[in-house]
């Protein structure tokens, strides 16, 4: 995120000046030139807060070295002098890399917030320890950034919205609504739990598929090396003196041939559909039909599906506090998925059967064609008993603990596969190499 300070001037001559920030200093320069349109200003400076490195010293004491972001020199020379130091030097800093923080980082700051705020701690004092502690500088001057915002009576709610390119949308969101609620160590939990679950779903889907087709690929290069190059340079020793091949050899051969004369369009169907295919499920509507068939796929299709619901659950649960208040935290659930068809049908067609209508949770969730019969038939009983809420978070956990179970049972049924596969082609290419082993040369003729 870029923060920056504009100053305009009235039409009667009065100078104004405000912050705001965007990500990116592009967006808040159209911004800030939108605000100055609508309200007739004239615009005079437009500053964006940058990191400058400084060099201080007191009296005879060693020269301090540090830095400080400020939206220019004048402001760190000026703080730095009010503090009793000499400034010795100020330089803006050349290169700023403010990649977003791991995941994991943002997983325990949110896991350690939890506890402390458990321990009856106050926010402000859990963010000043925490900030001590991060070692990530994006993650750290976020929280100083926020702290900050905070101090000065800011909407929670508002300040972590601003940051949810570095928490992430649904993360931000819940952040913000705690510190308005009265549930704040419980909303703080959920989200801890929420990300955890998030982050070892990704790490058992990348060991049950990327890594496998990571595995198949070299693999592949591999045959096509020893096909494309290393067998013609035996085989063909065979052709030029005209001894007949066995089979396998031919055919192998032949393959060789094919691969080597037409190596270019090999190369081009293997690299150009993936490169098409994921450009378009970078899109908006590629990856609403992503959403929509990855749930259908065999094997894996029924635990992405069943995971999504765990999550909306457990959302859904945590925002929950009565029917009269449904609206809101099914629209957060449902974004907390990440899956856009998931999302699209909750607001596209319960979300409106429910306002318009005027019908049922159940019902509603029924409609849009996104839920197990399982899950609907515990809504229905939860909605019948009013114990909705309760039944939500028995959903999620139940859906846990079938999805951690069964995804392993799937690593180790690919990781089988995987090892026959391996295996099939190393017998295949032993096979054939044996075979050219056997090839001799046909006994010359005595006349």
């Amino acid at each position: 995120m870029v923060e920056v300070r504009f100053t305009a001037i009235k039409n009667n001559g009065q100078i104004i000046s405000g912050t705001l920030t965007e990500p990116s200093f592009s967006l808040a320069k159209k911004k800030v030139r939108k605000l100055v349109e609508k309200n007739q200003l004239k615009i005079q400076s437009i500053e964006k807060k940058v990191t400058y490195l400084y060099k201080i010293k007191k009296g005879k004491e060693k020269p301090i070295a540090g830095e400080q972001r400020a939206f220019n020199k004048e402001e760190v020379a000026s703080a730095l002098r009010k503090l009793g130091y000499e400034v010795v030097s100020i330089n803006r800093k050349l290169f700023e890399l403010a990649s977003k923080p791991p995941q994991q980082e943002i997983v325990s700051f949110v896991k350690i917030s939890a506890e402390l705020l458990e321990q009856k701690l106050p926010y402000s004092e859990i963010l000043t320890l925490l900030i001590s502690d991060i070692q990530n500088k994006t993650l750290k001057e976020t929280l100083k950034q926020i702290n900050n915002e905070l101090k000065r009576g800011a909407d929670s709610e508002a300040v972590f919205l601003r940051y949810q390119s570095i928490f992430g949308k649904f993360t931000a969101y819940m952040l913000g609504l705690a510190s308005k609620s009265g549930n704040m160590t419980e909303i703080y939990k959920a989200t801890a739990k929420f990300l955890e679950r998030q982050q070892e779903f990704k790490k058992n889907m990348k060991s049950a598929l990327i890594s496998p087709m990571v595995t198949i690929f070299i693999l592949m290069l591999a045959v096509l090396f020893y096909v494309g190059y290393i067998f013609p340079e035996t085989a063909k020793l065979f052709v030029k003196f005209k001894i007949e091949l066995p089979p396998m050899t031919a055919f192998t051969l032949a393959l060789s041939d094919f691969l080597t004369n037409n190596l270019v369009s090999v190369l081009l169907f293997m690299i150009i559909p993936p490169i098409i295919l994921i450009r378009l499920a970078k899109t908006k509507k590629g990856k609403l039909l992503v959403d929509k068939y990855i749930m259908k796929i065999p094997i894996m299709g029924p635990l992405i599906h069943k995971t999504n619901i765990e999550v909306f659950c457990r959302v859904f649960y945590t925002l929950y506090s009565g029917s009269a208040e449904s609206i809101e935290p099914i629209r957060i659930a449902a974004e907390a998925t990440d899956n856009d068809y998931f999302e699209q049908r909750i607001k596209n067609v319960a979300i409106p059967m429910m306002i318009k209508r005027g019908i049922g949770i159940t019902e509603a969730f029924e409609a849009s064609g996104v839920f197990t019969e399982t899950a609907i038939s515990r809504f229905h009983s939860g909605e019948e008993t009013g114990t909705i809420k309760n039944t939500a978070l028995q959903l999620a956990n139940y859906y846990e603990s079938e999805t951690v179970y069964r995804l392993k049972n799937i690593i180790e049924m690919i990781q089988v596969f995987i090892a026959m596969i391996i295996m099939i082609v190393m017998i295949g290419l032993t096979l054939v190499s044996a075979e050219t082993a056997t090839i001799s040369p046909k006994p010359p003729v005595m006349n």
